[in-house]
């Protein structure tokens, strides 16, 4: 049933999962360096003004995208994953802090401690997984039900990746 190039899915975040710049904007210095600006990191609702408190995740981590590939991927294909700017979700600014926290687990390992963003979290995970043809594993798959069930109302949107 395609519904051309954009698919929906049961699970909609209305915040969004990217980057968001709150207050004055950034300005980008010598050797690329941000200053001035602030960032809502959404895994853990701290508004940050020091972009070195920042990393920026990838969301499925590479680690579980590599286990997660349902076919090897090319070098070339795990660049594009790597460097993905075409998605409005991924990647993510958040607190280095929180992005260590989670490392390279999936949803049955670890969720935001922000619990008003889990269902957020829940559908930008699920429309990346579903964006770049990923497999889940069944302690992921009961920990994404789960999260559905608490999330009626929230819709996953994703675009097949290229």
């Amino acid at each position: 049933m395609e519904q051309g190039p954009r698919r929906d899915r049961r699970l909609q975040h209305p915040q969004g999962g990217h980057p968001r710049r709150i207050g004055r904007s950034a300005q980008v210095g010598d050797r690329c360096a941000l200053t001035g600006g602030s960032w809502l990191s959404r895994y853990d609702n701290v508004v940050v003004t020091d972009a070195a408190r920042l990393d920026v995740d990838h969301f499925v981590p590479l680690a579980e995208v590599y286990d997660s590939e349902q076919t090897p991927w090319s070098p070339e294909r795990r660049e594009a994953y790597a460097n993905d700017q075409d998605s409005p979700d991924t990647p993510i600014a958040v607190t280095a802090a929180s992005n260590r926290s989670k490392a390279d687990k999936d949803p049955a390992e670890w969720l935001p401690s922000d619990a008003s963003y889990h269902c957020a979290y829940a559908a930008t995970w699920v429309g990346t997984k579903l964006r770049w043809d990923l497999a889940a594993d069944e302690d992921e798959r009961q920990a994404l039900l789960g999260l559905a069930d608490d999330c009626p109302m929230t819709l996953v949107r994703y675009e097949p990746a290229e």
